[in-house]
């Protein structure tokens, strides 16, 4: 992947300086995925087939990481849910509070015909993440609900008294 995009799928000027380097491989593709390919490449504003490839395999190294288990990721919980439904909106703050070392924050947005959509930002190991949003996503009033999982962590905000800096 040498077209300007790093191991990650970042592109290199976002990368700033931190530059990494970057090795170039070959793929042998049909002629139809490779149309494919070249189509999404352009309806999506990819700026490169390499940049292509690379966001496709970052996001399934990521979920090869998730279903591993236990690394410490970041990600989100999307909600979509009926703000109307009897007690939901207390249930999901339960669940947040009662996880409150893996919730870092949340948002939520009043959508139109009685809907919210909230987001969830969570730290933690993959399998505790999942269990979280399995409970979230199927309390009874939420329409739909999806996991984003990344490969990183958010650094901490204040080191706590006894922690290395």
């Amino acid at each position: 992947m040498t077209e300007g995009v790093t191991a990650s799928g970042v592109p290199e000027e976002a990368e700033g300086a931190r530059r990494r380097p970057v090795s170039r491989v070959s793929l042998s593709l049909s002629e139809d995925l490779l149309c494919e390919l070249d189509t999404m490449v352009g309806e999506r504003g990819f700026a490169s087939r390499s940049q292509a490839v690379a966001t496709i395999l970052h996001r399934s190294l990521v979920e090869h990481r998730h279903q591993v288990g236990d690394r410490v990721m970041v990600g989100t919980i999307t909600l979509c849910y009926d703000h109307l439904a009897n007690g939901l909106q207390q249930r999901l703050a339960e669940l947040q509070r009662r996880y409150i070392a893996e919730v870092i924050s949340s948002l939520h947005v009043h959508l139109m015909h009685n809907q919210t959509l909230e987001v969830v930002l969570v730290q933690g190991p993959a399998d505790k993440l999942q269990t979280i949003a399995d409970a979230m996503i199927t309390e009874r009033g939420v329409i739909s609900g999806r996991l984003e999982l990344v490969a990183a962590m958010i650094p901490p905000i204040h080191p706590f008294p006894g922690d290395s800096a």
